[in-house]
């Protein structure tokens, strides 16, 4: 599965075959079940499927680091018309953004001042904005921009990473502004000296920062959020949730689009909350990789449904 993993990654990594593999029929028919389609309206629609069965759902666009500054604004503005069409149409649905994709790569000044936009508009239409945390390059400068938006925009939550080294004291370091935090295991391909490689290990530190999160969500009623399919893990969990009196209610799981339905339904049963993260967008290719890369064994799951019928 490690030899998988790794090769699942070098190839989310590849420019040829970001260039030549979205092209292919058989590639687009397994995206199919990961993505409702490549157009906000497809997410929309999906995700109102959703909404109607009392689960609702976060919205990214996919897209990778810009080249140019001036695209910023492009995105910026996408992302504000998202937010005013959840609020027209009423639906519950959360959005959340790659930084780079708002310029984090070339200017972080310009960037804070395009995600402050956005924040502020979802603000006074009483919604949230979640920050995607990317490669390791990019951990620290993303948490301290977060400590500086969070000082002024309530409604904005953070990505965090099992499978970093650095998590547990990234955390602590987060703690100092009462964060909303999502915890995922992380899917980029790092160096051994910076993350994890052995699932177990991975799984250990994601229940570790887990028990951490609930006690400080505990304490201050912030919210803290568990981004996993692992349902070894979320039974943990709600585990360590039941022994800290921590209310059922309030204890929420973001699962991707397509991945364990019924798993997904039967949290919302217990009386858990369940988000669905859907993607859209044209560059989909390194986030998909990425995907089956988490958890290689979902690379069966694609296979079985490209030739069902």
């Amino acid at each position: 599965m490690d030899i998988l993993r790794h090769t699942l990654l070098w190839c989310s990594e590849n420019k040829n075959l970001q260039n030549k593999v979205p092209k292919m029929k058989f590639v687009q028919k397994a995206l199919k079940k990961f993505m409702p389609g490549e157009e906000l309206a497809d997410a929309i629609t999906a995700s109102k499927e959703f909404v109607s069965m009392g689960i609702p759902t976060v919205l990214t666009h996919l897209g990778e680091e810009l080249k140019d500054l001036s695209e910023a604004d492009d995105v910026t503005n996408h992302y504000l018309s998202i937010i005013d069409k959840i609020a027209d149409e009423k639906l519950d649905i959360e959005i959340s953004i790659k930084l780079t994709q708002l310029g984090f790569n070339l200017s972080e000044e310009k960037t804070f001042e395009n995600f402050d936009k956005i924040c502020e508009r979802a603000e006074k239409l009483n919604n949230i904005v979640w920050i995607d945390m990317e490669g390791s390059r990019y951990t620290r400068k993303t948490i301290n921009f977060y400590k500086k938006i969070k000082a002024k925009r309530k409604n904005t939550g953070i990505c965090l990473q099992s499978y970093l080294f650095s998590s547990h004291q990234d955390l602590n370091d987060l703690l100092e502004v009462t964060p909303n935090v999502r915890l995922v295991k992380g899917a980029y391909n790092e160096p051994h000296d910076i993350a994890l490689k052995d699932k177990f290990r991975v799984d250990e530190n994601f229940l570790d920062l887990s028990r951490k999160m609930l006690i400080e969500s505990n304490k201050n009623g912030n919210r803290m959020v568990f981004g996993t399919h692992d349902l070894k893990l979320v039974k943990a969990i709600k585990k360590e949730a039941d022994l800290l009196n921590y209310p059922i209610n309030n204890l929420e799981f973001h699962m991707l689009y397509g991945i364990k339905i019924n798993a997904q339904k039967q949290l919302v049963k217990d009386g858990n909350k369940v988000r669905i993260l859907i993607s859209y967008g044209k560059s989909w290719y390194p986030w998909y990789m990425r995907r089956l890369a988490e958890r290689p064994a979902n690379v069966m799951f694609v296979m079985k449904n490209i030739f069902s019928k």
